[in-house]
């Protein structure tokens, strides 16, 4: 292989995920506008009282031209000064009550709208917490975020307003027909002459517009996530000196997004100057056509009211293509909304699920088969029963399955084949909540989230007191650091921990861990990130947690493991060898090769 292939094979490995647009995986249809109907419905009543107060108010504005061409025709020839009071006190009356209700329309559909985003944002972050790991794993955040904040205020004004706004709109074109037929037949013609213009046009630019709002939905969310992933690894950006290439990335990405926004805007807005050009064309075939070429006979007050109609006819039809052109808009941001409610939960409750009694700590895997992608077992009948009370640590090659293991017992996924069991129990029979609630698991990677250190801890245990937080960190002696912080517990902690030593973080994990009172517990390279100092200091504080409880200890430093009641090496699927430290440094197998391979290290 020559330079150019071996550079352009690592340029397609390398190849920056954040300018792929995102594919839909399921097309528009009117379903979706079902789906979203769901949320109006429950607020009908008050889009309803919304609606009414809005044709009122179209009902008393659209009778004002009726009354000047009353007054015109009829008050001002007859000289009756008293009628004429009376038509500019009802015109009045008309115009300010007209205001009133569609200042109440507008205070309604905005609550409204506000509502429907919380609604649609709990709905969609209440699924996304059910969704498997391998969701979150496959996806970058940015492109997760912004469907849950920016997506949703999108669509919540075209679900309050737009939906009202095109009834209303619509509503309001049939009444200004209506008024234009009772003034004068023939002129209203003219003004309908410019309908088919207009349709022609709109269904011209359709399909277009729907690409393009697509692509700019695309290109924003490219955007999002690839800014959210530089802020997180700010600090990896620096160190490497990848500042300048970074620039050149998001200027893409930017410039991308700014063409595609661009773009769309101009597609959407041929529609409004179409209607702006017809509407002044037909304003003036009222008088051109209409009396010059066909001599519609017509009073003054007939043309002065059907020059207001004519104004106010092409109104609502602009406002019309504003709306479609918001509803193309909102499309590609329903289409992304319900694409992620229909992500598939694979874990869930069981319809007949029941709550899980208080754990023993029997476990239990029962022939069991396990794989992420078909065809490729990590785990292959694997079959064993752990005591109650045993603590087992789980050793071997990377790959081997041994995060697996711990990961089929918490039931973050199911098993292809055979059962796991805890306590006779299989944990596909169980509610989630009642099985994971009674489980401590610390991880490799301990996430810290922002607020103050007592918060962090108490995540593990809502109702955790202060002297309970503090005895938990002095198991583990993370009560040494957070005592000399300037506000101790109250210490506030910055996002992912950031004025944290990976060490502290895992020894506040370790202390959530124990204010939980898990009755199974799992460590997974809990002590990775804890110097050899402080891990022996720590280790008191694992035999105490460990005491009297089922716990699974995955870990690759012999003083963690040695201690253990059953070390069970995982390899090829399987376990091929267990017994305690001395038992299996005695067969001279897998362990004891791994167990010297340290000693060499060391």
């Amino acid at each position: 292989m020559n330079n150019e292939q071996r550079t352009a094979n690592n340029k397609a490995k390398t190849r920056n995920k954040f300018d792929v647009d995102e594919t839909l995986e399921t097309p528009f249809s009117l379903h979706h506008l079902k789906r979203a109907f769901v949320y109006i419905k429950r607020h009908s009543t008050k889009l309803l009282l919304s609606m009414l107060a809005s044709v009122i108010a179209s009902v008393l504005q659209l009778s004002v031209p009726q009354m000047l061409q009353y007054a015109i025709d009829v008050s001002v020839i007859n000289g009756n000064y008293k009628e004429i009071a009376l038509l500019t006190v009802g015109t009045a009356v008309a115009i300010f009550v007209s205001l009133f209700l569609m200042r109440y329309r507008m205070w309604t559909t905005t609550k409204v709208g506000q509502d429907i985003i919380y609604e649609i944002r709990s709905d969609l972050f209440q699924h996304m917490q059910k969704l498997p790991f391998t969701y979150y794993d496959n996806r970058p955040h940015g492109k997760i975020l912004i469907r849950v904040v920016q997506y949703v205020n999108s669509v919540s004004n075209l679900l309050s307003n737009g939906i009202i706004d095109f009834f209303l709109e619509l509503l309001n074109l049939l009444l200004i027909i209506g008024f234009m037929l009772r003034t004068s037949p023939p002129l209203t013609l003219v003004c309908l002459a410019g309908m088919p213009v207009f349709f022609a046009i709109v269904f011209a630019i359709k399909p277009i517009q729907r690409k393009s709002w697509q692509n700019v939905s695309n290109k924003n969310s490219n955007l999002n996530s690839y800014a959210a992933e530089s802020v997180n690894g700010m600090r990896i950006t620096q160190i490497f000196a990848r500042e300048e290439k970074n620039e050149e990335i998001f200027e893409k990405l930017a410039m991308l997004a700014r063409k595609a926004h661009f773009r769309a805007g101009l597609i959407a807005n041929l529609v409004q100057p179409c209607v702006e050009n017809i509407s002044q064309i037909i304003f003036s075939g009222i008088y051109v056509v209409g009396i010059l070429v066909l001599r519609v006979p017509a009073t003054f007050g007939t043309l002065m009211a059907m020059g207001n109609y004519s104004w106010r006819f092409w109104q609502p039809i602009n406002r019309l293509s504003q709306i479609y052109n918001e509803f193309m808009n909102t499309i590609a941001y329903l289409e992304r909304i319900f694409e992620t409610m229909d992500e598939q939960v694979l874990i869930d409750n069981a319809p007949d699920a029941v709550e899980m009694p208080e754990i023993n700590g029997e476990v239990t895997f029962d022939n069991v088969t396990f794989s992420y992608e078909p065809g490729k077992n990590i785990l292959e009948n694997l079959s064993f029963t752990i005591k109650p009370g045993t603590s087992i640590a789980l050793v071997g090659p990377t790959g081997a399955g041994k995060t697996t293991i711990v990961n089929l017992i918490s039931r973050f996924y199911d098993v292809t084949n055979g059962r796991v069991l805890i306590d006779g129990r299989a944990v596909d029979s169980v509610t989630l909540r009642s099985l994971r609630s009674q489980m401590g698991i610390m991880l490799q990677d301990s996430f810290i989230f922002s607020g103050t250190i007592a918060d962090n801890i108490r995540y593990g245990r809502l109702d955790a007191t202060n002297e309970e937080i503090a005895a938990a960190c002095k198991v583990v002696r993370a009560d040494e650091f957070i005592s000399k912080a300037e506000n101790g517990y109250d210490t506030k902690v910055k996002e992912h921990g950031g004025n944290l030593s990976q060490g502290q973080k895992q020894l506040i994990a370790f202390a959530r861990t124990i204010i939980a009172n898990p009755r199974i517990l799992i460590l997974d390279e809990a002590t990775s990130a804890i110097d050899t100092k402080t891990e022996a200091y720590v280790q008191a504080g694992i035999n105490h947690l460990l005491s009297g409880r089922t716990s699974f200890i995955i870990a690759h430093r012999l003083s963690t493991i040695r201690e253990c009641d059953l070390i069970m090496y995982v390899k090829d699927g399987g376990i091929s060898e267990q017994g305690t430290h001395d038992e299996l440094l005695a067969k001279k197998g897998d362990y004891y090769a791994m167990y010297n391979a340290q000693l060499m290290e060391n």
